[in-house]
C-alpha cells in the first residue's frame, strides 16, 4: 500500500468516527422539544386587578419554563396583546383575536372585554382547531376549551350577606347598584348580592343603577350620584361590582361628607383595603386572588397544550375583607389562606379558600 492510499484510508476512518460521535450525541440528547406558542389577549392595563392577573399569569409561565428546562419538556413562548378600555377596547380585541387565529398558535388565552363580542373570533379559532382558554370573563358563542374565573357569584353573595347582617331585618335598605352588564363576572356579582339579600330576608329598594367599571366612569357615576341624592340619609348602601369604578365613587362620596353610606365592593384593590382600614365608607370588599387567577389560567392552558384533560370550568375563591378580617388577607398575589369563621352572622359560618371545578 502506497503512502497516498494510507492517508486516504486514515482520513475516511476519521470522518466515519466523527459522524458516529455526532449521531451518538444527538441520540443521547433525545428528540428536539417543541416550543409551545401561546397568544395571550389581555383586557386593560388601567385596572390594577387585571394588571395583577397578568403578572400572575406571566410568573406562572416563567415557572413552567424553568421546570420544563429541567425535565426536557415543552417550553412556552408568550405573545401578548392589550385591548384597552371602553368600546374602542372591545373593537380592538375582536381584531386582535382574529389576528391571533391567523398566527395559528398552539393555544390562545383571553381575558374578554365583552361576553358576546368575541363569539365570531372564538368560532374562527374552533374552526382552525386552536383551543381557547378564557379567564375572568366568559365568551357567549363558540366553544371554550376551559374557563377560569373568580367565584364572582360568591363575591356578590358575601357582600349581600354582610349588608344583611349590618342592617336591622325590619329596615328597608335604600340601595344603589353600580353595575356593568357587559361581562359575565360583573353580572354574576350583582346576582349574588341580590340573592343574598333575598335569602336573608333583608327588605331593600334599588334607588337607581349606574354603570361604571373603570376610573373615568366611576368618577362620572360618583358625581351624578351626589346630584341625584344630595340629602344625607337618602342612601343607605352602595354596591359596586368592582373597585375599578368603585374607588372614585368612594372618593366622591367621602369628599362630600357622605360618611353615613355603607359601601360594599369587589376586587380587593389596595386603595380599597386602605379605605376599610381607615373606616372610610367601604365596609366590605370581596377580594379576588388576582395573581392565583392568572396563574391558574396559565396552568390549565399548558395542560391542554400538552395533551392533558382538564375540567371545563374552574372557580377561584374570593376573600371577604372587613375591618375584622384584614389581618387574614394576604393581598392580591396570595397565597389563598385557610378557612376561618366569618365575623358576622351567616348561615354558612366558615369561609373556605379552595380552587374548585364549577358544578
Amino acid at each position: 500500500m502506497d503512502g497516498k492510499t494510507l492517508v486516504r484510508r486514515t482520513n475516511f476512518t476519521r470522518i466515519i468516527a466523527a459522524c458516529a460521535f455526532i449521531f451518538a450525541t444527538a441520540a443521547s440528547a433525545g428528540p428536539t422539544v417543541k416550543t409551545l406558542r401561546v397568544d395571550v389577549l389581555y383586557w386593560s392595563m388601567n385596572i390594577p386587578g387585571q394588571v395583577a392577573m397578568r403578572k400572575g399569569l406571566e410568573q406562572e409561565a416563567a415557572a413552567i419554563n424553568r421546570d420544563a428546562d429541567k425535565k426536557n419538556q415543552p417550553r412556552i413562548e408568550l405573545t401578548p396583546y392589550i385591548a384597552g378600555d371602553g368600546s374602542a377596547g372591545i373593537e380592538r380585541q375582536i381584531a386582535q383575536m382574529f389576528e391571533a387565529v391567523k398566527r395559528k398558535p398552539d393555544i390562545i388565552i383571553v381575558q374578554p372585554t365583552d361576553n358576546a363580542a368575541l363569539a365570531a373570533p372564538l368560532r374562527a379559532a374552533n374552526q382552525a382547531g386552536i383551543p381557547v382558554v378564557a379567564y375572568d370573563q366568559y365568551i357567549s358563542g363558540g366553544t371554550l376549551a376551559a374557563f377560569v374565573t373568580s367565584d364572582n357569584y360568591q363575591a356578590g353573595y358575601l357582600d349581600g350577606e354582610y349588608l344583611a347582617a349590618h342592617f336591622p331585618d325590619s329596615k328597608e335598605l335604600k340601595l344603589i347598584l353600580v353595575e356593568y352588564p357587559h361581562v359575565s363576572s360583573t353580572v354574576e356579582r350583582a346576582n349574588g348580592l341580590l340573592d343574598a339579600l333575598r335569602d336573608y330576608r333583608q327588605p331593600f329598594r334599588i334607588l337607581k343603577t349606574y354603570e361604571a367599571v373603570e376610573p373615568n366612569s366611576g368618577a362620572r357615576a360618583g358625581a351624578q350620584m351626589l346630584r341625584d341624592f344630595p340629602a344625607t340619609g337618602s342612601v343607605d348602601a352602595v354596591f359596586s361590582v368592582n373597585d375599578g369604578g368603585g374607588l372614585n365613587i368612594v372618593e366622591a362620596l367621602a369628599n362630600a361628607g357622605r360618611t353615613e353610606i355603607v359601601v360594599a365592593s369587589i376586587d380587593g384593590d389596595p386603595k380599597s383595603v386602605d379605605n376599610i382600614r381607615a373606616k372610610r365608607l367601604t365596609h366590605i370588599d370581596a377580594a379576588q386572588f388576582c395573581g392565583p387567577l392568572g396563574a391558574e389560567a396559565m396552568k390549565i392552558a399548558y395542560a391542554l397544550a400538552t395533551g392533558k384533560k382538564v375540567a371545563p370550568h374552574h372557580l377561584v375563591p374570593v376573600f371577604p375583607i372587613t375591618s375584622e378580617t384584614l389581618q387574614l388577607y394576604p393581598g392580591w398575589g396570595g397565597p389563598i389562606p385557610p378557612r376561618f369563621a366569618k365575623p358576622w352572622q351567616a348561615r354558612v359560618p366558615y369561609w373556605e379558600g379552595t380552587v374548585r371545578p364549577a358544578k
